[in-house]
């Protein structure tokens, strides 16, 4: 087998673990499927919808989701719970897109003022 088959055997393996040929982060863009995970959005045993972000991403909105329950407490079973936490993890992705679409405003701007483009 040559080496150029393991490596587009492992890309495939890759695709099929993020269910898409056409894979992207939600956050920031990427798109290398080595690099996607499946995020559990209210968290792994609250519900099963998930959403493709990079490693990254899925580090940063993981660490959000430590501050949705109490440290240390359970938190009762149940509908209300499960939205609960559905929104929260909602919330931690809207923070990192407003982080992402300020970065891209500033960006725009400064752009801008290179060009010397008139308003």
């Amino acid at each position: 087998m040559s080496k150029n088959s393991d490596k587009d055997d492992r890309l495939e393996q890759h695709y099929r673990r993020v269910g898409t040929h056409e894979p992207r982060c939600l956050i920031c863009g990427e798109t290398d499927p080595r690099c996607l995970e499946k995020h559990h959005i209210a968290g792994r045993r609250h519900h099963e919808d998930t959403a493709l972000v990079c490693r990254n991403c899925h580090r940063k909105l993981s660490d959000g989701q430590l501050d949705h329950t109490p440290r240390g407490q359970q938190v009762p079973e149940g509908q209300l719970t499960t939205i609960g936490l559905f929104v929260l993890g909602l919330c931690e992705f809207l923070v990192l897109i407003i982080e992402r679409l300020r970065e891209f405003g500033y960006w725009l701007v400064n752009e801008s003022s290179r060009a010397g483009a008139v308003s």
